[in-house]
């Protein structure tokens, strides 16, 4: 589908209705004052939700998220993205209900399908198929819709079926930006929104749009780091990857005006840096307001 058509048939209503929502993800670390330290100036600096992820060799992610809810009062926590793979939907429930429970509610459920077969292999998991992954995800969707109605489901993702099933079952879609930077006459971020509007038919204006950004200037120069998104599209240029739609250049004023962009010609209104951006993101988030 053309960008032009999603652009062009995005709601104002949907624009204007809601507030940005800001997110971080923590990747390093588990002294319980070096958590509870980046948690509480994350929620200073104006951020809406802390996200933990769940990889082998990093930070166990219910034992962390429950040590920021703990001490935080504002600040949701989350998985961005949890290896449903990993889990039993009902054992992941209970955790799930039981940090739900401790945090007042500040919870949202990131879920993916995981990837890294590594990992598996580590874990002493067979590594299903990429279909059985998705389907092992709807499940665990379900399970929770069923169960936990109450508990905001996020999956992010980027090809057909991980976006399909989050049209149809999510909460809260997880954009990264398309595998390829804009070009003349393209715009891959409009077509996956695009897709996903199909899919979800008429649940989409109550879908929360999310977008992961993966670099973000550190310095006074205007130039962002690139090694997280060369990591991740090892296809790219440097110039291409410039003008991906997850990575930001340019001034404070020059990024919270690209984020503006996101919500008004996207629908895009949640938006989540990595933990290595936080002051300077922060910067962006008090100069939108």
């Amino acid at each position: 589908m053309p960008a032009r058509y999603l652009l062009q048939t995005c709601p104002y209503d949907r624009i204007v209705a809601r507030k940005f929502r800001f997110g971080i993800g923590i990747m390093r670390g588990t002294s319980r004052v070096k958590i509870t330290e980046s948690a509480r100036r994350a929620e200073d600096l104006g951020y809406d939700v802390l996200h933990v992820p769940d990889h082998l060799g990093g930070p166990a992610p219910f034992p962390v998220m429950t040590a920021i809810a703990m001490a935080t009062s504002t600040l949701r926590v989350g998985t961005f993205v949890l290896n449903a793979a990993f889990y039993r939907p009902a054992l992941l429930a209970r955790d799930v209900a039981a940090l739900r429970d401790l945090s007042g509610g500040r919870f949202d459920l990131g879920l993916g399908t995981g990837y890294v077969k590594e990992e598996f292999e580590a874990a002493g998991i067979p590594f299903p198929t990429a279909g059985a992954r998705v389907d092992h995800l709807r499940q665990t969707c379900e399970y929770m819709a069923e169960h936990l109605p109450d508990v905001p489901i996020m999956i992010a993702g980027n090809g057909d079926r991980v976006l399909r099933l989050a049209a149809q079952a999510a909460d809260i879609v997880g954009l990264t930006g398309g595998d390829r930077a804009p070009s003349p006459g393209e715009d891959p971020l409009a077509d996956r929104i695009a897709f996903v509007r199909d899919a979800a038919g008429d649940r989409f204006d109550d879908l929360e749009l999310n977008i992961a950004i993966t670099a973000v200037p550190l310095d006074g120069s205007g130039m962002p780091d690139l090694t997280i998104p060369r990591h991740f599209l090892p296809g790219l240029s440097d110039e291409e990857l410039l003008r991906h739609p997850g990575v930001l250049s340019g001034s404070t004023a020059d990024m919270a005006e690209r984020i503006r962009g996101y919500r008004e010609h996207y629908g895009i209104d949640y938006v989540i840096v990595q933990d290595r951006h936080a002051e300077a993101f922060g910067d962006v988030i008090a100069a939108l307001g």
